[in-house]
């Protein structure tokens, strides 16, 4: 007989005994939005991601917008950022050419990121992470793991519970969404936080882990890129199931380091704990492309997203870098670095592009080009920050001074203190 599952109301968040046909609707509020899972309650390891975190914040601000599609990126550099689900129905993705996302969604409000506003709304969200455990292992501004192990008896309620209160929290306090992986560990977690988006919930027990993966393909796994997906499929692998079939030793002869994780993922296996301060010695994004280009235009289109999404995750972490990293992948699969240290460490997406785009400029091959990459390294304390700007840019320090000064003013007075021109004239009518 199989156990009995363990239900909740993700709305009144009552606890209960789900039936034969499942949860059901709820037994105190009738709500239909219950789950049940026999393993609901016991475990522990959690992703939460944000539901299209930027665009999210934007439709809060302009209430306007909430039926609207959405895009965030534009401006010269022509490259999405991210996008609503709305737009996403309509096809676009990240790292989109702007002009390919109009076509598909001619009428989306286009809007150019803010990056102190979100920064100073995930820093909201951290605080009532905070508040549930000190296990918090954030990934960039808008994901985290966190670790509730051992935390049912502080706060009376067992984990699941306590995240379907924090995404409701932020629903009804911010005015953003979340999804929750559930599992029991970080890999399984980071799975289950896609499966049901957006404002989802979903479980993977331990029960269930291997019946859940053998069918997957193995692009599920983090991590496995296209490259690391074109390698696989030469060899035969494109399923989970696939990969199972393989001895652990060939795998790491064949793949090398990535084949012995391979080979644990493949049987749900992840040892790596939660870690509030984990020793990260870079931050970095990348993109392969479907198709290798030698645009210089699209190339530097990518570069402004992918420096945003690594000044993202370093403030998040409270890190600043003081190399600015430049990776490209030619046709052939050999990779081309470049590296510049900066004059004083950052975590401005700004500093990172230009120079990022300095070592572009300076790279004479025409490619084409399979993947380009941007990262930071050397890394320090956010403290240690863009502290006096770059001497030979006036510009540049003055933008820093007012991006402090902004983020000083909203957390005195309130977010809606001051709201910058270029936000305003970053939107296209839609």
């Amino acid at each position: 007989m199989h156990a009995p599952a363990q239900a909740l109301c993700r709305d009144c968040l009552t606890p209960f005994q789900a039936g034969p046909g499942g949860a059901g609707r709820c037994p105190a509020c009738r709500s239909p939005r219950t789950m049940a899972h026999p393993e609901l309650f016991d475990l522990s390891i959690a992703h939460m991601d944000c539901d299209a975190f930027y665009a999210s914040v934007e439709k809060r601000d302009d209430p306007e917008l909430r039926d609207k599609p959405v895009i965030i990126g534009g401006g010269q550099r022509g490259v999405v950022s991210t996008a609503c689900y709305i737009a996403r129905i309509r096809g676009v993705r990240s790292a989109m050419p702007m002009f390919q996302a109009l076509k598909l969604c001619p009428e989306a409000v286009v809007i150019k990121p803010r990056m102190s506003r979100y920064v100073e709304v995930s820093r909201q969200v951290r605080a009532m992470m905070e508040e549930m455990t000190p296990s918090i292992e954030p990934l960039s501004l808008d994901e985290a793991f966190l670790d509730l192990t051992g935390t049912a008896r502080l706060h009376g309620a067992p984990p699941a519970v306590m995240l379907a209160r924090l995404v409701r929290r932020m629903e009804t306090e911010l005015g953003i969404s979340g999804s929750i992986g559930l599992s029991h560990n970080k890999f399984l977690a980071k799975v289950a936080s896609d499966l049901d988006k957006p404002r989802g919930f979903a479980v993977i027990g331990r029960a269930e882990t291997q019946a859940f993966l053998k069918t997957q393909p193995v692009r599920l796994i983090w991590g496995v890129g296209a490259a690391g997906q074109e390698a696989l499929d030469r060899a035969g692998i494109r399923t989970i199931d696939d990969l199972l079939r393989w001895d652990r030793k060939e795998l790491s002869q064949r793949f090398g380091q990535m084949g012995e994780r391979l080979w644990h993922l493949a049987r749900g296996e992840d040892n790596r704990r939660v870690t509030r301060d984990a020793a990260v010695k870079s931050i970095s994004k990348e993109t392969t492309f479907n198709e290798d280009t030698a645009d210089r235009e699209l190339l530097d289109g990518h570069l402004w997203r992918l420096a945003e999404q690594v000044s993202d995750r370093a403030k998040a972490k409270e890190l600043c870098g003081g190399t600015v990293v430049l990776k490209l992948r030619r046709a052939n699969f050999s990779l081309l670095s470049r590296r510049q240290a900066l004059r004083e460490p950052s975590q401005m997406a700004d500093r990172i592009y230009r120079t990022a785009r300095e070592l572009l400029d300076h790279v004479t091959e025409p490619g084409p080009f399979r993947l380009i990459g941007v990262g930071i390294a050397d890394l320090a304390p956010a403290a240690r920050a863009d502290l006096t700007g770059d001497l030979l840019d006036p510009d540049a320090a003055r933008r820093a001074q007012a991006e402090r000064a902004t983020d000083a003013i909203r957390k005195r007075f309130g977010s809606d203190a001051i709201v910058k021109g270029r936000s305003l004239r970053g939107r296209t009518p839609g």
